[in-house]
């Protein structure tokens, strides 16, 4: 939750190839002060069945920018290995993008939800509410 002198963020990745979230998807969350500072890793979380991280961690005081890291290889190369139980290969395995960053100012103040829709070969984000 934000308050007057910190932000927040939540995220949720939908994954548009099966038109459902993408569970068990780790996100991690780092956090800077200033456009010259370095990234502080402040913790991960992994998604849920709905597809939402529910325990990122809160930011400290003065963040001015977050960066959120999705490791979409794992999910993908996990939804692999499941339709290839059911079919034989008809498609490339894993993710074109085996990560995804994702970098955005903040200000005190707000709340941010960053969703994620995500397919194998692409991925689009917006600052939802």
């Amino acid at each position: 939750m934000s308050t007057d002198t910190t932000a927040s963020v939540s995220t949720h990745i939908l994954d548009t190839s099966i038109g459902r979230p993408a569970a068990s998807v780790t996100v991690s969350l780092a956090a800077r002060s200033g456009g010259g500072s370095p990234y502080v890793t402040l913790g991960a979380s992994a998604t849920d069945a709905d597809g939402r991280c529910k325990d990122l961690p809160a930011l400290p005081e003065g963040t001015t920018h977050v960066r959120l890291e999705f490791d979409t290889e794992t999910y993908f190369s996990k939804k692999q290995a499941e339709a290839q139980q059911d079919a034989p290969r008809v498609r490339d395995s894993g993710a074109f993008f085996p990560e995804v960053t994702i970098a955005f100012a903040v200000v005190p103040g707000e709340h941010y939800h960053v969703p994620l829709l995500l397919n194998p070969f692409g991925y689009s984000v917006y600052r939802g509410s």
